[in-house]
C-alpha cells in the first residue's frame, strides 16, 4: 500500500496510470491562479523512497504500461536523480512505455540539450505544459516567473529533443481588460513553436486565492460562459500551426467540450463553437458539474 500526500492531482490522460510522487509541492508554487499545491512545501524524496514503492507497484501491477511522476514538476528534479529513477522503473515494468511528468518552462530550461535527449533515451517521453497565456503583462501579473520568449525557447527545447508536450491555455485569465491581447498573443506563441496536443482550460479560481489574484490587476471583470466561447473561437481562428496539434477543450472546466485535430478539424471546431452559440445555454455544460 503506498501512502499519498495529499492533495495528489494528475492529468486526465492519466487516469490509467500508476502516479509515482517524486516530489511532494511544486518548486515554482507562485501562480497567482493555481492552488494545488499551496498547503504543501516542495520536497525531493529520494531513490531509495521512491525505489521501495515502484517494488510495491510492481508487484501489484505487473502490467503497467504508464506510469505518471507526480506532483507538480517533477522534471525539476536533477537530472541524474530522474536518470535513476526512470532506470528502476524501466526495470521493475517491462511493458513500460510511458512516463509523464508535469513540467514548467524554468524545468525545461535548466536542462540542457543534451540531458533532456539523455531523459528522452531513458523513457521521459512526454511533458505537460502550463503556456496559460502567450502575452508578457498577463504572465507578470500571474505570476508564472518566466516571458513568452521562454516559454517558446522550453518547448522547442523539448521538441528538440523528441519529448512530446500537452500544452494548456487558461481562457478567461486576462479577464474583460486583457482578453483581446491575451488571445492574440497566445496564438502568435503557439504559432511560433510545436507542441503535440493543446488544451484550453477555462479560469475558475478557489476561493482562498481570489484576493491575491484580482490585485494584480486594476479591476478584474470576469468572462461569461459566452466571452469565454468568443475566446475559444478567436483562438481557433488565429491558429495555423507548423505541425498536427490533437486539440482538445474536454477539461471539468470547460463550458464546451470540442475535440479535433489542427488545422484538419479547424473548421469542423469553429462551426460547433457557432452552433453552441446560436443554442446558448442549454449547449453548455451545467455549472454544477465544472470544476478546474
Amino acid at each position: 500500500m503506498i501512502d499519498y500526500s495529499f492533495p495528489l492531482y494528475r492529468p486526465p490522460a492519466e487516469a490509467n496510470s500508476i502516479i509515482l510522487q517524486a516530489t511532494y509541492g511544486c518548486s515554482h508554487n507562485n501562480c497567482t491562479f493555481c492552488s494545488m499545491y499551496k498547503s504543501k512545501r516542495y520536497e525531493v524524496r529520494s531513490t531509495d523512497e521512491l525505489f521501495a514503492e515502484i517494488d510495491v507497484l510492481s508487484h501489484s501491477y505487473p502490467d503497467t504500461s504508464k506510469v505518471f511522476l507526480a506532483d507538480g514538476d517533477a522534471l525539476s528534479l536533477p537530472t541524474e536523480h530522474l536518470l535513476r529513477l526512470l532506470s528502476y522503473l524501466n526495470k521493475s515494468f517491462a511493458r513500460l512505455r510511458r512516463v509523464s511528468v508535469y513540467a514548467t518552462a524554468q524545468n525545461l530550461l535548466e536542462k540542457s540539450d543534451e540531458e533532456l535527449l539523455l531523459l528522452k533515451k531513458n523513457g521521459l517521453s512526454l511533458v505537460y505544459f502550463g503556456i496559460e497565456t502567450g502575452n508578457d503583462t498577463l504572465l507578470k501579473k500571474i505570476s508564472k516567473g518566466v516571458s513568452s520568449d521562454q516559454i517558446i525557447h522550453a518547448l522547442d527545447m523539448a521538441s528538440k529533443a523528441d519529448i512530446k508536450t500537452s500544452a494548456t491555455v487558461i481562457l478567461g485569465i486576462g479577464g474583460k481588460q486583457h482578453s483581446l491581447e491575451h488571445i492574440q498573443d497566445t496564438a502568435t506563441l503557439i504559432n511560433q513553436t510545436s507542441v503535440t496536443y493543446l488544451s484550453t482550460l477555462q479560469l475558475d479560481l478557489d476561493k482562498d486565492i481570489k484576493e491575491r489574484f484580482y490585485k494584480h490587476f486594476d479591476d478584474f471583470q470576469v468572462l461569461d460562459d459566452f466571452q469565454i466561447l468568443d475566446e475559444q473561437q478567436r483562438l481557433l481562428e488565429q491558429l495555423a500551426p507548423n505541425n498536427k496539434i490533437i486539440f482538445r477543450s474536454n477539461h471539468a472546466s470547460n463550458a464546451l467540450h470540442l475535440s479535433g485535430t489542427l488545422p484538419k478539424d479547424k473548421a469542423r471546431l469553429l462551426e460547433e463553437l457557432q452552433a453552441a452559440l446560436q443554442i446558448g445555454k442549454k449547449a453548455l455544460v451545467p455549472e454544477r458539474f465544472r470544476g478546474f
